[in-house]
Formats: structure tokens, C-alpha cells, sequence
């Protein structure tokens, strides 16, 4: 019996601290759900450009100028080997990595921000 009044009261305790240091959150003095991620969105979305520009594109660059560079090495080894140059794969590789290239110039219009 002692066992079950320690447990409840220690769950009383703490349902007790939890409800005087629990505070009210408000998106806003009239309630305005909306506006509030709306404002949050206007902050992040600079943050969330700078990010993208500065370290998503240029990572993609480079994993796509790497894959060029090397699938273009592949395909003159078979040009050697056979006598055919095979275009298809690196001028996809090119095109892709001129698209990323140029992406930053563009691509935040399309999206609206």
C-alpha cells in the first residue's frame, strides 16, 4: 500500500510542477495562426536561400562535374578500344551541369521568393 501512495504521489508532484511552469503560447495578440507562420516563413526562407546557394548548388556542381569529367575519360578509353565515340552520356552530364550551374540565377523567381 505505501508503494502505491509514493508512485501517486509522485505523479501528483509532478503533474503538479508541470502546470505551474507550463506557460500559454499565442501565435499573436489577436490570434492570428496565419500571419504568425507566415512572418516565420518571410525569416527562414532567406536563411533557407543563402543555404541552398552557398552549399546544395555547389555540391551538386561538383558531384556532376566529377561524374563528367571522369564519364568523359570512359568514353575516349572507348573510343580507343573501339573506334566510336559514344556522345550521349557526357553531353547529359554537360547539360545537367550547366543547368546547376545557372540554377541560382533562376530558380528562386520560378519559386516565388
Amino acid at each position: 500500500m505505501k508503494k502505491y501512495k509514493k508512485i501517486i504521489f509522485a505523479v501528483g508532484m509532478i503533474i503538479m510542477a508541470s502546470l505551474m511552469l507550463i506557460t500559454p503560447v499565442f501565435a499573436s495578440g489577436t490570434g492570428n495562426v496565419a500571419g504568425a507562420i507566415e512572418s516565420t516563413w518571410k525569416d527562414a526562407s532567406a536563411q533557407i536561400k543563402t543555404v541552398v546557394n552557398n552549399v546544395v548548388f555547389p555540391a551538386i556542381d561538383l558531384i556532376l562535374a566529377v561524374f563528367f569529367f571522369a564519364k568523359l575519360g570512359t568514353a575516349y578509353f572507348d573510343y580507343r578500344k573501339h573506334g566510336q565515340f559514344e556522345w550521349a552520356a557526357p553531353s547529359i552530364l554537360f547539360a545537367c551541369l550547366v543547368f546547376t550551374l545557372t540554377a541560382p540565377l533562376y530558380v528562386w523567381t520560378i519559386l516565388g521568393m
